[in-house]
C-alpha cells in the first residue's frame, strides 16, 4: 500500500491552559498505488490533521502511519504536499521554483533545468519557465505548484483544498489538468476538500468523516468511468446519486451534532 493509517488517534493539548482535544479517533484506511482518495467532512472534523500526519508534520497520539511501507516519523521525501496557496517564491522564475526541491536533493543544474522543463510541459506551462509568479494567473500558478510537486517524483501527493481559491471557471479547467496529469503519472493521491462535487468528480473513493473527534462514518467507492477527467464526470448523470448520497450524509451528521 502507498499510504496506510492503522488505528490512528490524534489529541492536542492536555494541560491546564489547553484542555485536551481529540481531533481524530481510531482512523484506519489504506490508499493503493495509483489510487485517488478524497476525504470530506465538516470543518473541524480532523481532515487537515490526517493530511499533516501523512506528511510527517504531526505524530499520532496512538496508532501508526505508513508511506510506501515505511513508518512515518518525520517529514517524508516520498511525499509531495500542496496547499490552498501555491507558495511560489516570488524572487525565483517559474522554472527555478519547479526546480527548488531538486536543488535541495543535490541534482545538477542541468538535471534541474531538464526536469523542470519536462514537468512544466506536462502541466501545460511550456514556454513559461522564464516568467515570474506575479506574471501568471492564479490557475497557472497552481499548475506551476503541481509541476514543482511532480518534479521530486513523489510516491504520494497530498492535496489540501488546492482549488478552493480559484474562480468557478478556472477551477473546472485546473481540476481537469490536475486529474489528467496525476493519472498519467500514476501517483497515489489523497485530497482534502469541502467541495462534495469535487470529491465525486476526481476520486476513486471517498472517506466521509463525522464531527469531531473525526471518525470514518462512510466509505464510498465511486464506480464511474473517466477518473482523471472531472469534466466528463461532471457531464455524467450517474455522478448525481453519489453527490446526493454525500449531501444526505452531511445532513445526518449536522442533525446528530445539533441533537
Amino acid at each position: 500500500m502507498a499510504l496506510e493509517f492503522r488505528s490512528v488517534t490524534k489529541t492536542f493539548g492536555g494541560t491546564d491552559q489547553a484542555p485536551a482535544i481529540t481531533a481524530i479517533k481510531d482512523i484506519s484506511f489504506t490508499v493503493s498505488d495509483g489510487e485517488f482518495v478524497a476525504v470530506v467532512g465538516q470543518s473541524g472534523c480532523g481532515k487537515s490533521t490526517i493530511l499533516n500526519m501523512a506528511a510527517g508534520l504531526y505524530a499520532p497520539s496512538q496508532g501508526e502511519v505508513y508511506v510506501s511501507g515505511e513508518k512515518v516519523t518525520k517529514p517524508n521525501s516520498h511525499v509531495g504536499f500542496m496547499l490552498q496557496k501555491d507558495l511560489l517564491l516570488p524572487w525565483r522564475s517559474i522554472e527555478q521554483n519547479v526546480a527548488f526541491g531538486l536543488e535541495a536533493r543535490g541534482y545538477s543544474r542541468a538535471e534541474c533545468k531538464h526536469k523542470a522543463a519536462e514537468k512544466l510541459e506536462e502541466c501545460h506551462l511550456g514556454g513559461f519557465g522564464s516568467y515570474y509568479p506575479y506574471q501568471l494567473s492564479g490557475g497557472m500558478r497552481q499548475r506551476a505548484a503541481l509541476a514543482r510537486t511532480l518534479a521530486i517524483d513523489p510516491d504520494v501527493i497530498l492535496l489540501d483544498e488546492p482549488f478552493s481559491a480559484l474562480d468557478a471557471q478556472t477551477k473546472i479547467i485546473i481540476q481537469r489538468n490536475f486529474g489528467e496529469t496525476i493519472k498519467e503519472n500514476g501517483i497515489t493521491t489523497l485530497l482534502i476538500t469541502h467541495d462534495l462535487t469535487e470529491a465525486v468528480y476526481m476520486s476513486d473513493r471517498i472517506l466521509v468523516l463525522g464531527s469531531r473527534p473525526g471518525e470514518i462514518i462512510e466509505e464510498i467507492v465511486v464506480d464511474l468511468p473517466d477518473r482523471g477527467n472531472p469534466t466528463a464526470r461532471r457531464r455524467n448523470p450517474d455522478s448525481q446519486p453519489y453527490i446526493a448520497q454525500l449531501f444526505d450524509l452531511f445532513k445526518l451528521a449536522e442533525a446528530e451534532e445539533i441533537a
